[in-house]
Order: structure tokens, then sequence, then C-alpha cells
């Protein structure tokens, strides 16, 4: 047993035989947090520019960080007879705090320059050991949100409720709609939608691991917010509710949902799911039960479309598609891929620069989706 993730599972799984429940839950925290992934390439340095004010901001939430000055866009005067300095129009990504239901949480909003009328808004939850700056460089989000002129929302989750600042999908208080996190998180968007301007019916939710098995209980929690739901690397809603659970869940063990059975609804937030076959720390048997966890939600019968399988590296895309064309599932295996972002950035971490284009497929799926 010599695989970092083996020897703090067998950890937590004697410190729970022995009835020792919190300090099982710090290893499966800390075990989680062991496995941050490395990056190739030392990060690019920002480069100098010159000074100027911010024209766009968050509203009237407070602003305690600004974006690095790289992300500025610089454009020349017009006329070339009169000496005069440059107009600098800068994107905005900015950190700030909210409360809710006696959570505090920071999080960042990044504010493209040019932002589109009635804008999309993207929600990204980071996985373990992650924060929101890593994450927007690993996929890429801004510079995408930049071209097209929708919004990005990155909640933080606090190290001093999970010390690996893993959002907590394991616990049935943060799993309820308006209760705990799941709560929160759903009360931070329906705030940044409303001080923004944002389309109600673009509201679209996306994460990694521990941050895809949260976007997934928003989804199934709050239909009626999000439009579409992006789930990578990650587990089901319900999958565990505690530690023991939540480690049976990542080896791909039998799913232990909450008491209450599933209900259908006459509307549920389709899903793409994205998961490596390779993947050694939330098996890939997660990705399946992802699918049919949102399939069992619905009344309406999807049919399943042939299987696309690409190449180089290989892939499987199976849609699940309603009687109106519309996919309620988009499922991708990806062959041979890790715990990690499909064709993220190298300096991120969790990222996988090969293969397919996470980011350009969810924000696709996110395009053919509005509520």
């Amino acid at each position: 047993m010599d695989k970092p993730e083996e020897r703090w599972m067998s950890r937590a799984a004697v410190l729970t035989r022995e009835g020792r429940v919190l300090e099982a839950t710090r290893a499966i925290q800390e075990g989680l947090g062991m496995l941050r992934a490395k990056p190739a390439d030392p990060p690019i340095p920002p480069r100098a520019a010159p000074r100027a004010k911010w024209l766009s901001g968050i509203g009237s939430l407070v602003r305690t960080r600004a974006l690095p000055i790289e992300d500025a866009i610089v454009v020349e005067p017009a006329s070339a007879v009169e000496p005069a300095s440059p107009v600098v129009i800068h994107s905005a990504f900015e950190a700030a705090t909210h409360h809710h239901g006696g959570l505090t949480r920071r999080f960042k909003l990044f504010v493209p320059s040019r932002p589109a009328a009635s804008p999309m808004l993207v929600v990204m939850l980071h996985g373990c050991t992650q924060d929101p700056d890593d994450f927007a460089l690993g996929t890429g989000m801004n510079e995408r949100a930049e071209r097209d002129g929708f919004l990005v929302l990155y909640p933080q989750q606090s190290r001093g409720d999970n010390p690996s600042a893993c959002w907590n999908w394991f616990n049935r208080k943060d799993q309820r709609r308006d209760a705990g996190e799941a709560g929160f998180l759903a009360d931070l968007v329906r705030t940044v939608v409303q001080r923004h301007g944002i389309d109600p019916g673009r509201v679209h939710v996306a994460g990694l691991s521990a941050g895809g098995a949260m976007a997934e209980i928003l989804a199934a929690e709050y239909p009626d917010l999000f439009a579409a739901a992006a789930v990578h690397s990650g587990l089901p809603a319900g999958a565990a509710g505690n530690v023991p659970d939540a480690l049976n869940a990542m080896r791909g063990g039998r799913p232990k949902p909450a008491v209450t059975a599933v209900v259908q609804a006459a509307r549920v937030v389709p899903t793409i799911v994205l998961h490596g076959d390779a993947d050694t720390t939330v098996h890939p048997a997660n990705g399946d039960a992802v699918v049919r966890a949102v399939l069992g939600r619905s009344t309406r019968p999807a049919t399943p479309q042939a299987a696309t399988v690409g190449a180089t590296p290989r892939y499987t895309r199976t849609r699940h598609v309603l009687d109106d064309g519309t996919a309620l599932v988009e499922h991708w295996v990806l062959h041979g891929a890790g715990h990690a972002w499909a064709g993220g950035r190298a300096q991120g971490s969790f990222t996988d620069p090969r293969g397919v284009d996470a980011t350009d497929h969810v924000l696709r799926f996110f395009d053919e989706h509005r509520r």
C-alpha cells in the first residue's frame, strides 16, 4: 500500500472503527489536500502597465483586492497629433465577503471590460486545496468571459470550515435547500444576479471534484435558479452523509443516499458530466452515478444517442436527449485521464493540458440551455 491516497484512506478507516470520528474527518480532509497536482511550468510573471482607474466593479459589494494588471486592456488614443495618455479599460477580478445563514465566505467575481447586455453568469466551485485564483488560472474561464462578455463567480471555501478547503458535500446539513453551504451558495448567487443585471435564465454552475459534487447538489436542490450544470470529476448529490460514506463513495462503492426519496420534477437542470476513467481520487463510477441521478430526477424520458469516440487522446461522449431535441445529460468519459480539469493550463493545480478542452465544452453546453 504505497499510494498516498491508499494510506490516508486506510488511516481514516481505522480511526472510524475505533470511534474516533473527528480524527477520521481530519484524516480525510488532510488526505485530500495531499493530492494536489504539481504544475508543469512556472506561472507567467505579470508585465508592467500604467496605473489606471477601475471602470467596472461589483456594485455595492466591498472590493478587497484588484485584478492583476496583466488583465488590463490598453486602447491607444485614436489621434496621433496631440500626445495623450493611453485609455486603459480594465476587466475586474475582485474579492469580497458574503454573509448568510450564519455562514461567512469570501468570493471573487470576474466582470469583463465590456459585459453583454443582460449577461450570463457562470458559478465556478473549486476543488480541495484550490482557491479562486488557482481555479481561474487552471480553467482559463476568465479569458473566455472577457471574450464573450459574461461574468464568473468564484465562491471560496474557508479553511476554518474545512482544513483542505473542500466544499463539505458529504455533510447532510450542507446538502439541503436553504440550509448549510448549499443555502449559502444559492443566496450568494441570487445576490450577484440582482446586483449585476444578470439574465436570470442564464445562471449556470460548474465544479471540479468536491466542487463538482457541490455543483450537483445545487443543481438538484435549485432547478429554479440554475439553467445548466457541469460536474467534472465529482460525485452525485447525497452520495455520502459522513466521512466513512465519503471514503466509500470516492473509492467507487455504492453511494448511501439520504433517507428521503428522489423527487422527480417537471424541470431538471441539464448537466454535462466529465470524468477520467483513470481517476484514482474519485472513482469514475461516480460519473456514471451522476448521469443516473440526473436522469432519475426527470419525469421526461431521455434517449441516449450513439456514443462518439474521439482519438488522441480518446474519449467517449453520450448525449441523453429529450423529445424536443435538447440534451438533458451529456456524458464525457475521458480515457486515460486522471483527477484533473481536461484541457486546462499547466500553471493551475489539478489540470491536464492534454485532451478535450473542458472549458470550451462546458460553455458550449451552457449556451444550449436557458431556464
